[in-house]
């Protein structure tokens, strides 16, 4: 088991997951992106959604973020603004210079360098606590099954593409490129005789996703993701300067 620092804790290990508990899901609202760029806004407000509340739009959470070059420090940052419970985990606090070399983030990366990497340093002091370490996918089956959170993650989408791949709404080039393409998905639900989660793809048209715990692996821990991943209490809006204890 391990725990890391913090004020209390997110998530309590004790009994964690009932002994009979093989699957699990939350009816997660399905929120669509308007663009390929705001799949990060709009897995932001399917968590809103899902804790009741519901009288925001994807162009207000736009107007709060104010940039289109969106990173996961971003999302915590709007989660805390709905005073939303959760844990932010990270390999890496701030910007990765090794990105540089990915076309997906070439274009921004040096505009974006100086506003992510000062969020990051403040994050402690706006009171969202970034824990520096990875999590892996039994973590996240566990922490699902136990009914107590749901997650946001960054994943590589050209490693999570499956047969859904003609519904989605992505960029033209997508079908031809082997690049690395960020995606966020809300991941909501687990079944253990599948090893499946069930998973809200902001892209697809479809509201229920079904992927692999292999596959979704792959995707969350490709070059490029840094392996972020917002795990978001459902026991209420109590802020979030907490650790998890994670069972491995």
């Amino acid at each position: 088991m391990i725990k890391g620092g913090g004020q209390g804790d997110l998530f309590s290990s004790k009994d964690l997951v009932p002994l009979n508990r093989r699957s699990h899901s939350v009816d997660v609202p399905h929120v669509r992106q308007l663009f390929n760029w705001d799949c990060g806004l709009a897995c932001v407000l399917m968590v809103l959604k899902t804790l009741g509340i519901d009288h925001y739009n994807i162009h207000d959470l736009e107007k709060l973020c104010c940039t289109t070059s969106i990173w996961t420090v971003d999302l915590a940052y709007l989660l805390h603004e709905f005073s939303v419970s959760f844990s932010f985990f990270t390999v890496t606090l701030g910007v990765n210079p090794e990105f540089s070399a990915e076309s997906f983030y070439r274009e921004q990366l040096q505009d974006d360098v100086g506003r992510v990497d000062g969020l990051f340093k403040k994050a402690l002091e706006a009171g969202i606590s970034v824990q520096c370490r990875s999590i892996s996918g039994k973590d996240i089956s566990v922490l699902i099954l136990s009914g107590q959170c749901i997650a946001v993650a960054l994943v590589d989408k050209m490693k999570l593409r499956r047969t859904w791949l003609k519904d989605v709404h992505v960029p033209e080039w997508y079908g031809r490129s082997s690049d690395y393409m960020g995606h966020y998905v809300v991941i909501c639900g687990y079944d253990a005789d599948s090893d499946e989660f069930e998973i809200r793809d902001p892209a697809s048209s479809r509201k229920y996703e079904r992927v692999s715990m292999q596959c979704l692996d792959e995707a969350r821990k490709s070059f490029g993701t840094d392996e972020d991943i917002l795990l978001v209490s459902l026991n209420g809006k109590d802020g979030n300067k907490f650790s998890s204890k994670l069972l491995i």
